[in-house]
């Protein structure tokens, strides 16, 4: 079983970087299943039904998001219809769309991805452990061997360490995704789970978190309210 995860997206290059490289390693790769966070991939705000699905053409199999989720409009009619979108799971219960989704392959498994937001420096929602653990009973009540995928988007490195040490040995994989800077730590857990704090991200690292540096310094320089654009590189 090989399973590709893709950190945040990041605008135009992001989506052009993915679009090249992802169908030539599932090929090379024999890739079963694929997870992409696709929350910054529509201009590095959101993400849009065409862009999902020149994603799912690609070779995708879900993508993952998180607080920037709603910031297209059109995806709050259109992600109660897409299954293979999630936003988080700890959002308020009249959110529209899923926080988990359970797919199962062409091998036979089944594969539970569920998309969580941390608290810390974040918005205020519902406990990502409570969240998380009511998802993985359920899924596991219905499946005894399926294979359990967490997106924990947040802020923090501790509370992303936190809910991976809470959960090892119960799901399979836990990454971090969200501030668009790889951690150095990928790591088997003690009881056997996959983790790493935070991916980084697919777009042009030329950049400040994948937005254009110049635009991002001033910002920082004058505390301007300039709006932030993706760098192109």
């Amino acid at each position: 079983m090989k399973i590709l995860i893709c950190g945040d997206v990041v605008g135009r290059s992001g989506r052009e970087i993915v679009e090249k490289e992802i169908p030539k390693l599932r090929e090379k790769e024999k890739i079963d299943f694929v997870v992409l966070n696709g929350e910054n991939a529509a201009s590095g705000f959101g993400i849009t039904k065409k862009i999902c699905q020149n994603f799912y053409s690609i070779g995708v199999d879900v993508i993952t998001s998180g607080n920037h989720i709603w910031d297209q409009k059109e995806i709050l009619d259109y992600i109660s219809k897409d299954l293979r979108l999630l936003r988080p799971c700890n959002f308020p219960l009249n959110s529209p769309g899923n926080g988990y989704g359970t797919y199962k392959i062409n091998n036979g498994k089944i594969i539970c991805v569920i998309n969580v937001m941390c608290r810390l420096f974040m918005d205020s929602l519902e406990s990502p452990f409570d969240s998380v653990k009511k998802i993985i009973d359920l899924t596991k009540s219905k499946y005894n061997d399926a294979i359990i995928i967490i997106d924990v988007h947040g802020e923090s490195t501790s509370e992303k360490m936190a809910l991976a040490h809470f959960f090892d040995g119960q799901v399979n994989v836990i990454f971090g995704t969200h501030t668009h800077v790889p951690t150095a730590d990928l790591q088997i857990l003690e009881k056997g789970s996959f983790f790493q704090t935070d991916l980084g991200m697919c777009g042009d690292y030329d950049s400040v978190i994948g937005m254009n540096k110049e635009n991002s310094i001033k910002k920082f320089q004058k505390q301007d309210s300039l709006k932030h654009f993706p760098a192109n590189g």
